[in-house]
């Protein structure tokens, strides 16, 4: 742990399935299935795969009554529980929480008028299924548009309370909250505005964010510095990628703010021309090597000898290599030296015994 704390935001406790969301319940990891829902064996697969990965959460895309009809399939098969994602059709919403839906996620603003929604609503609480508003830049009620004149974050903020104002008039509040742009500084922005105003539990999350590389950015920027304000309870990093991807991603900014850790932490340098081993095929190598455990063990992988050894043994396992041969750490001690190209598989068995 730092001796840096983060103070977090109060927020009410609700349940996704299983899961505590809010009231001071670890950070939930969520991601989202990208494949066709009417696809019953492709999505099972695919959440399994999360599953795997560490996801707690799964929402998936509900186009239509086959796909409602296939939630109901998919549910008896994996353990995460899912979320149905709802837009224009209100029905939609109705058939899934039949069809054995843990939560909703729905856009107030495009879902239908106030009858359609209290018909949703009413079915939810008559079944304790939570529902997340989610508020998105690009879908805002008109009115709200036309006031600020564009999708600002004073905007996101308002657009969210009327929508809890409305769900709080017919008596249900099992909600969090989401207000997503593809603007980090305006989703930033928004969640402030908005933390001062409600204690329902969020979701964050940048949305349209992108590739691996500008997605985990927007995301580890947003998200990040949300988190270590201390604002948001539930998370998912946003990428055009396969989904477990996101799930990395997501593992990977909890652990940079200390607030969950999960799989090992592999120190790696970024090379220079002192580096005389392969140092790229090593820690490739590694991380392959090392998926699928949960321990999270800090382990160095290092190119030379300047930082390496200091690197290696402030590791709980490690090496540092040089000229063709390395030198293994554990717990800041050396306990061998082995060729290069012994190293990886080396380092992987330790990092295995360590872990459990």
């Amino acid at each position: 742990m730092t001796d840096r704390q983060i103070k977090k935001r109060k927020s009410r406790r609700i349940y996704v399935g299983d899961i505590p969301i809010g009231d001071g319940a670890p950070v939930a990891v969520q991601s989202m299935t990208n494949t066709d829902t009417r696809d019953v064996s492709s999505t099972v697969a695919q959440i399994k795969r999360l599953e795997d990965a560490g996801c707690e959460i799964v929402r998936m895309a509900i186009p239509d009554e086959v796909a409602a009809d296939a939630l109901q399939r998919i549910k008896g098969k994996v353990k995460a529980p899912l979320i149905a994602d709802i837009h224009f059709d209100y029905r939609l919403a109705i058939a899934a929480i039949k069809a054995g839906a843990d939560g909703l996620r729905i856009n107030p603003g495009n879902i239908g008028d106030r009858g359609k929604l209290e018909k949703v609503i009413n079915e939810a609480g008559t079944r304790n299924i939570p529902i997340r508003i989610g508020v998105n830049s690009g879908s805002l009620q008109k009115d709200i548009l036309d006031k600020y004149g564009h999708p600002t974050p004073e905007a996101m903020a308002e657009s969210a309370l009327e929508h809890i104002r409305i769900f709080e008039e017919m008596g249900f509040t099992n909600i969090k909250i989401s207000m997503k742009s593809s603007n980090v500084l305006n989703t930033i922005a928004a969640y402030e505005i908005l933390s001062d105003k409600t204690d329902y539990p969020f979701h964050l999350g940048v949305t349209e964010a992108g590739t691996l590389i500008s997605g985990t950015v927007k995301n580890a920027l947003g998200i990040g510095m949300l988190l270590h304000e201390g604002i948001g309870d539930t998370m998912r990093v946003s990428l055009s990628r396969d989904p477990v991807e996101e799930v990395k991603a997501a593992y990977e900014i909890l652990r940079a703010l200390d607030l969950r850790h999960r799989g090992p932490e592999i120190i790696s340098c970024p090379t220079c021309g002192r580096t005389e081993i392969d140092l790229f095929s090593i820690v490739e190598a590694v991380e392959k090597g090392l998926q699928g455990i949960t321990a999270s063990p800090k382990v160095a992988v290092m190119g030379c000898v300047v930082n390496g050894p200091g690197e290696a043994r402030e590791a709980d396992v490690g090496i540092a290599g040089g000229r063709g041969q390395g030198v293994l750490f554990k717990k800041g001690e050396v306990v061998g030296k082995f060729p290069e190209e012994e190293l990886a598989a080396v380092l992987i068995r330790e990092v295995k015994k360590i872990a459990g």
